[in-house]
């Protein structure tokens, strides 16, 4: 399998080679089976069916020969079907005649889907990286970002990575690391979770102890110690206390570091990687983040794009997740559909968590094919007062309380206790029934 060391430099040398974006169509799925390539849009437009010269779909019976025309004009896409016998649709809805869409739409096909993007170049040529499992799964908008960081770490000894949360930012600090020392494993990358570490603890966590320097300490190596010769990746590095930002700079400045109960300091070589989800610029202003220690770890700065940004890597987690439930288990192009024009706030994890949940459901109602109604109404949704609080008073949705006892009993029993497939079976939204499990074992129901 290729490293992301590698994918780096194969976007860098292509990213030379084509100066300019090329607009084209990312195949996502094909025939029904995720896939991982790009078809470049002719400056005349490109004519997609069975019959196409470039041979795109022809393995898709449900595609017409002469199926879907597209061209790309000052920024806007132009879709025309072309009397096809199953019909286009642009972001899940038929379309009649032709219609215009700008960004980046979504195209089913037949059993297919295809993504129109300004610039076709990082899925072109390229497998999908991280199959099989359990490397993480790399497709072309990942491997653009990869190709920066590659520039970036011959230029920086620091880099900040600004990215949502579970959108795989631990990734990108590895491939920082590996562009520098390569993937022999003789230099360490220690990663801390800023966000995790105890009130209190972060000093003596980061710096290291001595023995006597309080009440049981004995001498102990911090993580920056452990990082000497490699790189210290701080993850959510605007959780940690001021205080301890503060002696976090010394270290930076003087690449020294000086132990809990120390007389005398120590000397640390090694890069350093930070990440957020958060603004660090409005955390200045805020007065929640040292100004001198941004300044100093601020730049540069690459942008980890969220999921529902990296559409081609969404079909290969479904297919992971699934496979890890059954290995028997495929996936209706519906259903790669559904997901892919969902926002997905909590980005990998959540896909990854949602999948194996629909998989569980399909499962359980004795099928083989996912649709997206085994996906909780919910998934992939923003979080708010809908998602977490009952139906007000007058709704027309179905509440727990309104259904006879030993009925909601049946229905879990036969979904072997699965709280949000017998949710939907039941017509209630999965926190109602959780609620009435709570209430009536007397303890909280863990997720499933």
């Amino acid at each position: 399998m290729d490293s992301t060391a590698d994918s780096s430099g194969e976007y860098l040398r292509e990213r030379d080679r084509f100066g300019s974006p090329t607009p084209g169509l990312a195949v996502v799925v094909e025939a029904g089976q995720p896939a991982a390539r790009g078809v470049v849009l002719q400056q005349h437009g490109l004519e997609v069916g069975r019959g196409s010269p470039d041979g795109i779909l022809a393995d898709d019976e449900q595609v017409s020969r002469t199926h879907l025309r597209v061209t790309y004009i000052d920024g806007t896409w132009t879709f025309e079907d072309l009397g096809s016998r199953n019909g286009t649709f642009i972001d899940g809805v038929r379309l009649t005649g032709s219609v215009k869409a700008q960004g980046s739409p979504l195209v089913r096909i037949g059993r297919s889907l295809l993504w129109a993007v300004p610039d076709v170049r990082p899925y072109r040529g390229h497998a999908m990286l991280g199959i099989p499992a359990p490397a993480p799964v790399v497709g072309g908008t990942s491997r653009r970002v990869l190709g920066e960081i590659a520039l970036l770490s011959k230029a920086s000894e620091n880099l900040l990575i600004i990215g949502e949360s579970g959108s795989g930012k631990e990734l990108l600090a590895r491939a920082f690391h590996e562009a520098q020392h390569g993937q022999s494993g003789r230099a360490p990358l220690v990663a801390v979770n800023c966000a995790a570490i105890p009130e209190g603890l972060a000093e003596r966590l980061l710096f290291g102890a001595k023995r006597g320097a309080y009440s049981g300490a004995v001498d102990a190596e911090g993580y920056v110690q452990q990082a000497h010769g490699g790189t210290l990746f701080l993850d959510e590095i605007a959780e940690l206390d001021p205080l301890v930002q503060a002696k976090l700079l010394r270290v930076v400045e003087t690449r020294e570091v000086m132990p809990l109960g120390a007389t005398q300091s120590k000397r640390v070589s090694f890069r350093i990687c930070a990440a957020t989800h958060k603004d660090l610029r409005a955390e200045v202003h805020a007065g929640r983040f040292r100004e001198d220690l941004y300044y100093r770890m601020g730049r540069p700065e690459v942008r980890n794009p969220p999921l529902r940004d990296r559409i081609d890597e969404m079909p290969w987690l479904i297919q992971r997740a699934m496979s890890e439930v059954s290995p028997k288990l495929t996936a209706q192009v519906t259903t790669y559909e559904h997901v892919a024009l969902l926002k997905w706030p909590g980005n990998v994890r959540e896909l990854l968590h949602e999948a194996r949940q629909a998989a569980h459901a399909a499962q359980h109602e004795g099928v083989d094919v996912v649709r997206p109604d085994h996906f909780a109404k919910d998934a992939g949704m923003e979080l708010g007062p809908a998602a977490s609080e009952p139906a007000p008073r007058g709704d027309s949705t179905p509440s727990a309380r309104n259904l006879d006892d030993a009925e909601i009993e049946r229905v879990l029993a036969e979904h072997s206790g699965n709280v949000t497939a017998a949710a939907r079976a039941l017509g209630l939204h999965r926190n109602q029934l959780r609620r009435w499990v709570d209430k009536r074992t007397g303890s909280k129901t863990p997720a499933s």
